[in-house]
């Protein structure tokens, strides 16, 4: 990869000149290597500068400024923001290249990479740890739906039991009349046998003192009769 830096050897810009022998020194004193391309004596390295600077980067005039920095076609920045990348130790990373081992930068990069892998892992363990609820879902569920069926079964068996309940009450309470109505009309039968069998024992004395009332009226007879014998008897 090569780095290529835009500047104007012979610019009439103060600001210009220190900017170019500021990215330039510091280059050099990173040993980068770059190549430096003229736009004040080549009109194509002019033109193709003006080209390849972003749109979104050039001033409001249209014409960018040197320097402009470049990683083979791909635009890195102006001074302005090569400067914020020496500032914060991000020269490597601006120019889109890996940093020495050793330098401020690499060891930079070694931090965030630590600060990111290990987020990562806490976010991949995270990701990696399954709730207990979510472990023992489908278990809980089973469990869950097995004892579900079990108290609907034993809802359904207490129903069930409740109208075998019910059936055996209004049985029983159909029954109960029934012997009820048995029992009174046994006594009622009794009754009559009684009033029938107390008629025919009021009938029986009756005829039997009808019979003795003949049996005495018999006996007076045949003592009148005898009496009156014996008086006849006596006269003859």
């Amino acid at each position: 990869m090569v780095i290529k830096v835009f500047l104007a050897s012979s610019s009439g810009s103060t600001a210009i000149k220190k900017k170019q022998q500021d990215v330039v020194g510091f280059l050099e004193a990173l040993k980068v290597d770059y190549t430096p391309l003229d736009i004040a004596c080549n009109e194509d390295n002019r033109m193709w500068m003006r080209q390849n600077v972003p749109e979104d980067k050039k001033p409001a005039n249209g014409i960018p400024l040197p320097p402009q920095i470049f990683n083979e076609e791909s635009y890195c920045g102006d001074y302005d923001t090569f400067f914020d990348a020496k500032e914060d130790n991000l020269v490597y990373t601006f120019l889109g290249l890996p940093p020495p081992p050793g330098s401020k930068e690499a060891e930079q990069a070694d931090k965030d990479n630590i600060v990111e892998n290990g987020t990562h892992a806490e976010e991949n363990l995270d990701d990696t740890i399954v709730p207990v609820e979510d472990r023992n879902g489908d278990s809980n569920k089973e469990v869950k739906q097995a004892t579900d069926e079990n108290e609907e079964g034993e809802g359904d068996e207490e129903e069930q039991e409740g109208a075998a309940k019910e059936e055996t009450a209004e049985s029983v309470g159909d029954e109960a009349p029934t012997v009820k109505e048995e029992e009174e009309a046994a006594v009622e039968e009794t009754d009559e046998v009684t009033e029938d069998t107390e008629g025919q024992a009021e009938e029986e004395e009756e005829q039997e003192e009808e019979e003795l009332r003949q049996l005495e009226e018999q006996d007076e007879q045949g003592s009148a009769v005898v009496s009156g014998g014996s008086t006849f008897f006596i006269f003859f």
